[in-house]
Protein backbone atom coordinates (compact mmCIF):
# COMPACT_ATOMS: atom_id res chain seq x y z
CA UNK A 1 0.00 0.00 0.00
CA UNK A 2 1.24 3.47 -0.79
CA UNK A 3 2.47 5.79 1.92
CA UNK A 4 -0.24 8.39 1.31
CA UNK A 5 -2.96 5.93 2.30
CA UNK A 6 -1.79 5.91 5.90
CA UNK A 7 -1.69 8.86 8.31
CA UNK A 8 1.29 9.54 10.55
CA UNK A 9 0.42 11.45 13.73
CA UNK A 10 3.28 13.35 15.34
CA UNK A 11 3.18 13.80 19.12
CA UNK A 12 4.87 17.16 19.70
CA UNK A 13 5.94 19.03 22.79
CA UNK A 14 8.97 20.06 24.85
CA UNK A 15 11.09 17.70 26.95
CA UNK A 16 9.43 16.29 30.07
CA UNK A 17 5.93 17.18 28.92
CA UNK A 18 4.83 13.54 29.00
CA UNK A 19 4.95 12.75 25.27
CA UNK A 20 6.38 9.25 25.66
CA UNK A 21 3.94 8.41 28.45
CA UNK A 22 1.05 9.65 26.34
CA UNK A 23 2.33 7.74 23.31
CA UNK A 24 2.60 4.51 25.28
CA UNK A 25 -0.91 4.88 26.68
CA UNK A 26 -2.33 5.72 23.27
CA UNK A 27 -0.81 2.70 21.56
CA UNK A 28 -1.80 0.32 24.35
CA UNK A 29 -5.41 1.53 24.32
CA UNK A 30 -5.61 1.49 20.52
CA UNK A 31 -4.17 -2.02 20.42
CA UNK A 32 -6.73 -3.21 22.96
CA UNK A 33 -9.41 -1.84 20.64
CA UNK A 34 -7.92 -3.59 17.63
CA UNK A 35 -6.90 -0.36 15.86
CA UNK A 36 -4.08 -1.23 13.47
CA UNK A 37 -1.04 1.03 13.84
CA UNK A 38 2.54 1.18 15.06
CA UNK A 39 4.65 3.65 17.01
CA UNK A 40 7.77 5.11 15.45
CA UNK A 41 10.27 6.46 18.00
CA UNK A 42 11.67 9.38 16.03
CA UNK A 43 14.31 10.39 18.57
CA UNK A 44 17.64 8.58 19.04
CA UNK A 45 17.08 8.08 22.76
CA UNK A 46 13.44 7.10 22.37
CA UNK A 47 12.48 3.79 23.95
CA UNK A 48 9.83 1.24 23.12
CA UNK A 49 6.86 0.07 25.16
CA UNK A 50 9.17 -1.92 27.42
CA UNK A 51 10.35 1.31 29.07
CA UNK A 52 6.83 2.00 30.33
CA UNK A 53 6.09 -1.60 31.25
CA UNK A 54 9.32 -2.76 32.90
CA UNK A 55 10.42 -2.07 36.47
CA UNK A 56 11.48 1.58 36.76
CA UNK A 57 14.80 0.77 38.44
CA UNK A 58 15.63 -1.55 35.54
CA UNK A 59 14.64 1.08 32.98
CA UNK A 60 17.01 3.59 34.55
CA UNK A 61 19.92 1.17 34.15
CA UNK A 62 19.12 0.43 30.50
CA UNK A 63 18.31 3.87 29.11
CA UNK A 64 21.27 5.30 27.24
CA UNK A 65 21.20 8.92 25.96
CA UNK A 66 22.17 9.14 22.30
CA UNK A 67 22.94 12.08 20.05
CA UNK A 68 21.05 13.07 16.93
CA UNK A 69 22.86 12.36 13.67
CA UNK A 70 22.04 13.07 10.05
CA UNK A 71 22.02 9.32 9.39
CA UNK A 72 19.42 8.80 12.11
CA UNK A 73 17.16 11.52 10.67
CA UNK A 74 17.46 9.97 7.21
CA UNK A 75 16.58 6.58 8.68
CA UNK A 76 13.45 7.98 10.36
CA UNK A 77 12.36 9.70 7.15
CA UNK A 78 12.86 6.51 5.17
CA UNK A 79 10.80 4.55 7.70
CA UNK A 80 8.02 7.11 7.48
CA UNK A 81 8.10 7.17 3.70
CA UNK A 82 7.70 3.40 3.47
CA UNK A 83 5.17 2.88 6.23
CA UNK A 84 2.83 -0.08 5.86
CA UNK A 85 0.36 0.94 8.59
CA UNK A 86 -0.82 4.15 10.31
CA UNK A 87 1.84 5.52 12.63
CA UNK A 88 2.11 7.46 15.87
CA UNK A 89 5.40 9.37 15.76
CA UNK A 90 7.12 10.15 19.07
CA UNK A 91 9.68 12.88 18.35
CA UNK A 92 12.24 14.67 20.50
CA UNK A 93 11.43 17.78 22.50
CA UNK A 94 13.94 20.19 20.95
CA UNK A 95 14.16 19.50 17.22
CA UNK A 96 16.87 21.49 15.46
CA UNK A 97 16.13 23.02 12.08
CA UNK A 98 17.91 20.21 10.21
CA UNK A 99 15.81 17.63 12.09
CA UNK A 100 12.50 19.23 11.12
CA UNK A 101 12.45 17.34 7.83
CA UNK A 102 10.83 14.53 9.84
CA UNK A 103 7.73 16.71 10.19
CA UNK A 104 7.32 16.75 6.41
CA UNK A 105 6.75 12.99 6.38
CA UNK A 106 3.91 13.24 8.90
CA UNK A 107 0.30 14.15 8.20
CA UNK A 108 -1.20 15.15 11.56
CA UNK A 109 -0.09 16.36 14.97
CA UNK A 110 -1.06 16.27 18.63
CA UNK A 111 0.48 19.03 20.75
CA UNK A 112 1.26 18.46 24.42
CA UNK A 113 2.74 21.54 26.10
CA UNK A 114 2.98 22.74 29.71
CA UNK A 115 3.27 26.50 29.17
CA UNK A 116 2.73 29.35 26.73
CA UNK A 117 6.31 29.68 25.39
CA UNK A 118 6.55 26.01 24.46
CA UNK A 119 3.03 26.08 23.04
CA UNK A 120 3.90 29.01 20.78
CA UNK A 121 7.06 27.29 19.54
CA UNK A 122 5.38 23.96 18.77
CA UNK A 123 2.30 25.52 17.21
CA UNK A 124 4.61 27.40 14.86
CA UNK A 125 6.37 24.14 13.94
CA UNK A 126 3.08 22.43 13.15
CA UNK A 127 1.87 25.31 11.01
CA UNK A 128 5.19 25.71 9.22
CA UNK A 129 5.12 22.07 8.13
CA UNK A 130 1.42 22.07 7.21
CA UNK A 131 0.39 19.36 9.65
CA UNK A 132 -3.29 18.94 10.47
CA UNK A 133 -3.68 19.56 14.18
CA UNK A 134 -5.88 16.94 15.84
CA UNK A 135 -5.48 18.06 19.45
CA UNK A 136 -3.91 20.96 21.35
CA UNK A 137 -3.47 19.83 24.95
CA UNK A 138 -1.93 21.30 28.07
CA UNK A 139 0.11 18.90 30.17
CA UNK A 140 -0.25 19.19 33.95
CA UNK A 141 1.37 16.67 36.23
CA UNK A 142 -0.93 17.30 39.20
CA UNK A 143 -3.90 18.96 37.54
CA UNK A 144 -7.33 17.69 36.57
CA UNK A 145 -8.04 16.42 33.07
CA UNK A 146 -10.74 18.44 31.36
CA UNK A 147 -11.96 18.92 27.79
CA UNK A 148 -12.49 22.57 26.89
CA UNK A 149 -13.35 22.17 23.19
CA UNK A 150 -13.95 19.42 20.65
CA UNK A 151 -14.40 21.44 17.46
CA UNK A 152 -12.64 22.10 15.20
CA UNK A 153 -9.94 20.33 17.22
CA UNK A 154 -9.66 18.80 20.65
CA UNK A 155 -8.51 21.19 23.37
CA UNK A 156 -8.11 20.68 27.07
CA UNK A 157 -5.90 19.63 29.96
CA UNK A 158 -4.44 16.15 30.32
CA UNK A 159 -3.02 15.38 33.75
CA UNK A 160 -1.01 12.67 35.44
CA UNK A 161 1.40 11.76 32.64
CA UNK A 162 3.80 10.01 34.97
CA UNK A 163 6.24 7.28 33.98
CA UNK A 164 4.61 3.87 34.24
CA UNK A 165 1.09 5.24 34.79
CA UNK A 166 -2.07 4.20 32.94
CA UNK A 167 -3.91 7.32 31.82
CA UNK A 168 -7.62 7.81 32.38
CA UNK A 169 -9.99 10.73 32.00
CA UNK A 170 -12.15 12.61 29.51
CA UNK A 171 -9.32 14.28 27.59
CA UNK A 172 -7.43 11.06 26.99
CA UNK A 173 -10.62 9.22 26.03
CA UNK A 174 -11.53 11.95 23.53
CA UNK A 175 -8.04 11.82 22.03
CA UNK A 176 -8.23 8.05 21.64
CA UNK A 177 -11.57 8.39 19.84
CA UNK A 178 -10.17 11.00 17.48
CA UNK A 179 -7.11 8.95 16.55
CA UNK A 180 -9.14 5.74 16.29
CA UNK A 181 -11.40 7.41 13.72
CA UNK A 182 -8.37 8.60 11.77
CA UNK A 183 -6.87 5.10 11.86
CA UNK A 184 -10.18 3.40 11.01
CA UNK A 185 -8.87 0.96 8.43
CA UNK A 186 -10.41 -2.48 8.30
CA UNK A 187 -8.10 -4.77 10.23
CA UNK A 188 -8.94 -7.86 8.20
CA UNK A 189 -8.42 -6.04 4.92
CA UNK A 190 -5.03 -4.70 6.00
CA UNK A 191 -3.97 -8.11 7.24
CA UNK A 192 -5.18 -9.84 4.10
CA UNK A 193 -3.30 -7.44 1.82
CA UNK A 194 -0.08 -7.97 3.78
CA UNK A 195 -0.46 -11.75 3.93
CA UNK A 196 -1.14 -11.94 0.20
CA UNK A 197 2.13 -10.13 -0.42
CA UNK A 198 4.11 -12.64 1.67
CA UNK A 199 6.87 -14.40 -0.30
CA UNK A 200 5.87 -17.76 1.18
CA UNK A 201 2.72 -19.88 0.99
CA UNK A 202 2.37 -20.41 4.75
CA UNK A 203 2.01 -16.94 6.26
CA UNK A 204 0.58 -16.87 9.79
CA UNK A 205 -1.52 -14.09 11.30
CA UNK A 206 -0.42 -14.14 14.94
CA UNK A 207 -3.63 -12.60 16.29
CA UNK A 208 -5.74 -15.25 14.61
CA UNK A 209 -3.36 -17.96 15.78
CA UNK A 210 -3.51 -16.62 19.34
CA UNK A 211 -7.29 -16.99 19.34
CA UNK A 212 -7.01 -20.51 17.94
CA UNK A 213 -4.59 -21.48 20.71
CA UNK A 214 -6.62 -19.85 23.47
CA UNK A 215 -4.10 -17.12 24.25
CA UNK A 216 -5.83 -14.52 26.46
CA UNK A 217 -6.61 -11.10 25.03
CA UNK A 218 -6.87 -7.71 26.67
CA UNK A 219 -9.54 -6.30 24.43
CA UNK A 220 -8.12 -7.01 20.96
CA UNK A 221 -4.51 -7.29 22.17
CA UNK A 222 -3.05 -10.79 22.49
CA UNK A 223 -1.00 -11.35 25.64
CA UNK A 224 1.50 -14.03 24.71
CA UNK A 225 3.33 -15.66 27.62
CA UNK A 226 6.32 -18.05 27.60
CA UNK A 227 4.19 -21.05 28.56
CA UNK A 228 2.32 -20.70 25.26
CA UNK A 229 5.43 -21.66 23.25
CA UNK A 230 5.11 -25.48 23.41
CA UNK A 231 1.50 -25.28 22.23
CA UNK A 232 2.52 -22.86 19.47
CA UNK A 233 5.20 -25.23 18.20
CA UNK A 234 2.80 -28.18 18.31
CA UNK A 235 0.51 -26.23 15.99
CA UNK A 236 3.04 -24.98 13.44
CA UNK A 237 4.68 -27.15 10.76
CA UNK A 238 8.33 -27.86 11.55
CA UNK A 239 11.14 -27.16 9.07
CA UNK A 240 8.66 -25.68 6.59
CA UNK A 241 8.91 -22.25 4.90
CA UNK A 242 6.92 -19.85 7.06
CA UNK A 243 6.04 -16.19 7.47
CA UNK A 244 4.93 -14.47 10.69
CA UNK A 245 2.68 -11.41 10.69
CA UNK A 246 1.65 -9.34 13.68
CA UNK A 247 2.71 -8.22 17.13
CA UNK A 248 4.43 -10.66 19.45
CA UNK A 249 7.42 -10.65 21.82
CA UNK A 250 10.98 -10.96 20.54
CA UNK A 251 11.28 -14.43 22.10
CA UNK A 252 8.27 -15.73 20.17
CA UNK A 253 9.72 -14.62 16.85
CA UNK A 254 13.08 -16.19 17.72
CA UNK A 255 11.40 -19.46 18.72
CA UNK A 256 9.51 -19.77 15.44
CA UNK A 257 12.54 -18.79 13.34
CA UNK A 258 14.54 -21.59 14.96
CA UNK A 259 11.66 -24.06 14.63
CA UNK A 260 11.37 -23.25 10.92
CA UNK A 261 15.04 -23.84 10.07
CA UNK A 262 16.54 -24.94 7.76
CA UNK A 263 13.56 -23.74 5.71
CA UNK A 264 13.26 -20.02 4.92
CA UNK A 265 11.67 -17.81 7.58
CA UNK A 266 10.03 -14.45 6.86
CA UNK A 267 8.68 -11.79 9.20
CA UNK A 268 6.64 -8.68 8.54
CA UNK A 269 8.20 -5.40 9.62
CA UNK A 270 5.99 -2.31 9.56
CA UNK A 271 8.86 -0.22 8.17
CA UNK A 272 10.26 -2.76 5.72
CA UNK A 273 7.50 -5.17 4.79
CA UNK A 274 8.47 -8.84 4.53
CA UNK A 275 12.10 -9.56 5.42
CA UNK A 276 14.29 -12.54 6.27
CA UNK A 277 16.67 -12.60 9.24
CA UNK A 278 20.09 -11.25 8.26
CA UNK A 279 23.00 -13.66 7.97
CA UNK A 280 25.64 -12.77 10.55
CA UNK A 281 29.24 -13.91 10.94
CA UNK A 282 31.14 -14.95 14.05
CA UNK A 283 34.03 -12.56 14.63
CA UNK A 284 34.92 -9.96 17.26
CA UNK A 285 33.20 -6.69 16.29
CA UNK A 286 35.59 -3.82 15.63
CA UNK A 287 35.31 -0.79 17.95
CA UNK A 288 33.52 1.21 15.26
CA UNK A 289 31.15 -1.58 14.19
CA UNK A 290 27.45 -0.59 14.01
CA UNK A 291 26.54 -3.51 16.29
CA UNK A 292 28.42 -3.86 19.57
CA UNK A 293 28.22 -6.63 22.15
CA UNK A 294 29.22 -7.14 25.77
CA UNK A 295 29.83 -10.68 27.05
CA UNK A 296 28.90 -11.30 30.67
CA UNK A 297 29.92 -14.78 31.91
CA UNK A 298 27.40 -16.56 34.14
CA UNK A 299 27.57 -19.97 35.80
CA UNK A 300 25.76 -21.92 33.10
CA UNK A 301 25.43 -19.40 30.28
CA UNK A 302 26.87 -16.37 28.56
CA UNK A 303 24.82 -13.20 28.70
CA UNK A 304 25.23 -11.30 25.44
CA UNK A 305 24.16 -7.67 25.64
CA UNK A 306 23.95 -6.04 22.21
CA UNK A 307 23.82 -2.33 21.48
CA UNK A 308 23.51 -0.12 18.41
CA UNK A 309 25.59 2.97 19.28
CA UNK A 310 24.10 5.13 16.52
CA UNK A 311 20.53 4.31 17.69
CA UNK A 312 19.60 2.72 14.37
CA UNK A 313 20.76 -0.11 12.17
CA UNK A 314 19.72 -0.24 8.55
CA UNK A 315 18.43 -3.65 7.54
CA UNK A 316 20.30 -3.45 4.25
CA UNK A 317 23.56 -3.00 6.16
CA UNK A 318 22.97 -5.82 8.65
CA UNK A 319 23.97 -8.76 6.46
CA UNK A 320 27.45 -9.98 7.30
CA UNK A 321 27.77 -8.04 10.54
CA UNK A 322 30.24 -9.48 13.02
CA UNK A 323 28.95 -10.94 16.28
CA UNK A 324 31.30 -12.26 18.97
CA UNK A 325 32.19 -15.94 19.34
CA UNK A 326 31.02 -17.46 22.63
CA UNK A 327 31.79 -20.60 24.68
CA UNK A 328 30.10 -23.64 23.16
CA UNK A 329 29.71 -25.53 26.44
CA UNK A 330 27.19 -23.10 27.99
CA UNK A 331 23.85 -21.63 27.04
CA UNK A 332 23.47 -18.07 25.81
CA UNK A 333 21.04 -15.25 26.60
CA UNK A 334 20.53 -12.55 23.96
CA UNK A 335 19.59 -9.07 25.14
CA UNK A 336 19.54 -5.48 23.97
CA UNK A 337 17.31 -2.92 22.28
CA UNK A 338 17.12 -4.51 18.84
CA UNK A 339 14.56 -4.98 16.08
CA UNK A 340 12.85 -8.36 15.89
CA UNK A 341 14.56 -9.17 12.59
CA UNK A 342 17.95 -8.85 14.26
CA UNK A 343 16.90 -11.06 17.16
CA UNK A 344 15.88 -13.79 14.73
CA UNK A 345 19.19 -13.39 12.90
CA UNK A 346 21.12 -13.68 16.17
CA UNK A 347 19.11 -16.70 17.27
CA UNK A 348 19.79 -18.50 13.99
CA UNK A 349 23.49 -17.68 14.29
CA UNK A 350 24.04 -18.84 17.87
CA UNK A 351 21.60 -21.73 18.35
CA UNK A 352 23.70 -24.30 16.42
CA UNK A 353 26.66 -23.52 18.69
CA UNK A 354 25.19 -23.83 22.18
CA UNK A 355 23.14 -26.28 24.28
CA UNK A 356 20.35 -23.75 24.79
CA UNK A 357 19.43 -20.19 23.87
CA UNK A 358 17.16 -17.62 25.52
CA UNK A 359 15.98 -14.11 24.65
CA UNK A 360 15.58 -11.40 27.26
CA UNK A 361 12.42 -9.29 27.44
CA UNK A 362 12.53 -6.38 29.94
CA UNK A 363 8.74 -6.35 30.41
CA UNK A 364 8.89 -9.88 31.81
CA UNK A 365 12.03 -9.25 33.81
CA UNK A 366 13.44 -12.54 32.56
CA UNK A 367 14.89 -14.31 29.54
CA UNK A 368 12.78 -16.93 27.76
CA UNK A 369 14.32 -20.16 26.48
CA UNK A 370 13.60 -20.37 22.74
CA UNK A 371 15.77 -23.36 21.85
CA UNK A 372 17.19 -26.25 23.86
CA UNK A 373 19.16 -29.42 23.24
CA UNK A 374 19.75 -29.66 26.99
CA UNK A 375 17.43 -31.79 29.10
CA UNK A 376 17.71 -29.30 31.98
CA UNK A 377 16.15 -26.51 29.90
CA UNK A 378 12.80 -26.52 28.12
CA UNK A 379 11.46 -24.10 25.55
CA UNK A 380 9.36 -21.57 27.44
CA UNK A 381 11.45 -21.72 30.62
CA UNK A 382 12.28 -18.35 32.19
CA UNK A 383 15.82 -17.41 33.22
CA UNK A 384 15.79 -14.98 36.13
CA UNK A 385 19.55 -14.89 36.70
CA UNK A 386 20.03 -11.36 35.39
CA UNK A 387 23.39 -9.56 35.41
CA UNK A 388 23.69 -6.69 37.85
Amino acid sequence: MAMELFPAVLIGGPPNSGKSVLTHNLTQTLRERGVQHYVLRAAPDGEGDWASEADLSLVRTILVPRAWTLAFVEHVCQSLAHRHLPLIVDIGGRPAAWQEVIFDYCTHAVLLTPDSPSHTMWLDLVRRHNLLLLADLRSELRGVSVVTATRPLLRGVIAGLEWGSRIRGPTFDALVERIARLFAYDRDELCRSHLISAPVENAVDLDRLARTLGVPFTGEKATWQPHHLPCLLDYLPEATPLGLYGRAPNWLYATVALFTRPAPFYQFDVRLGWVTPPTLRLAPPTPDAPLQARLIPRDDHTWLEFAVPSAYLDYDDAGGLAVPPIPADKGVVLSGKLPHWLYTGLALTYAPLVPWLAVYQPQLGCAVVVYSADETRTIGDCIHDLPQ
